[in-house]
């Protein structure tokens, strides 16, 4: 079967055009093809699927063989491949996910997407929907101890769980220490993405992030937008700023009229090649 690796900003993936034909037991492929050592290496696996409600479907898995709702990285490399590989010829994609249907824009240099530009819908603020068990209807500047420490934390949804906290500096974090018990936090039902920001100033953030599934990978689009609504919740940054992460920037903007988070990012093509599944089934 064809494959194409690429990535977001470093956020890495290994997609397949599921659109005319179905891979089989995704979970255990992902695991497989995520193994960076006896795999291709990925932060997990996206089938691109055919779709009734939109013009594609994003099917993730994460490094773990779990599946996961959304990815922001992963939608706009979505919108490449589509448009790259001629699936669609539209410039404005309407992708659905588990989390819902997204609208990319994309943004084409020479007959090829270099960026896109995400409608990702609106934060999700209410505990029980992120879901995150508190005494309070929202979290906002609340505590957590994880592994003997108290840190303040917000939790913001884009269709999977977030925690955000505030460190002084992301150089310094030990995140392979922290990173997986605030993963498996009893406070969390369905485990949780941890993001590390560090406010340089209001228009500019730098973030490390542990995902549940994956451990810690170079970036990551539902975090940078969840850290960005989170942030402007704290008042410590302006509605639109720039995410630094490990593998670049993202770019978000929170129009709070609409209620709806905006990311814009790059989309990069690392390579393609052929797998035998049979191996691995």
């Amino acid at each position: 079967m064809k494959f194409t690796k690429m990535h977001g900003a470093g956020n890495d993936y290994v997609y397949i055009d599921c659109t005319k034909e179905e891979l089989q037991n995704p979970s255990l492929v992902s695991k497989y093809i995520s193994d960076r050592h006896f795999g291709i290496g990925s932060d997990g696996l996206i089938l691109i699927k055919s779709s009734n409600k939109a013009d594609f479907f994003m099917d993730m898995y994460n490094a773990d063989g779990s599946q996961g709702k959304m990815c922001g990285n992963g939608i706009r490399c979505v919108g490449k491949y589509v448009f790259d590989n001629g699936l669609t010829d539209k410039t404005t994609v309407k992708v659905d996910t588990l989390s819902g249907i997204k609208i990319l824009e994309l943004i084409v240099e020479d007959g090829k997407v270099t960026r896109a530009k995400v409608n990702m819908g609106s934060p999700i603020l209410i505990a029980k929907d992120i879901p995150v068990i508190s005494e309070n209807e929202k979290v906002i500047a609340e505590d957590i101890e994880v592994k003997g420490k108290t840190y303040s934390m917000t939790c913001v949804s884009m269709g999977n769980p977030h925690a955000i906290v505030y460190v002084d500096s992301t150089d310094d974090l030990k995140i392979q220490e922290i990173g997986p018990y605030f993963e498996m936090n009893e406070r969390f039902p369905e485990q949780v993405n941890t993001e590390f920001i560090q406010v340089i100033d209001r228009q500019n953030l730098k973030m490390r992030v542990w995902e549940r599934g994956s451990g810690e990978t170079l970036a990551c689009g539902t975090g940078a937008c969840a850290s960005l609504v989170a942030t402007v919740l704290n008042g410590l940054c302006d509605d639109t700023a720039m995410l630094h992460l490990l593998g670049g920037d993202l770019k978000i903007t929170w129009d709070r009229s609409a209620d709806i988070v905006y990311m814009e990012g790059p989309a990069t093509t690392v390579f393609t090649g052929d797998i035998d599944i049979d191996t691995i089934l």
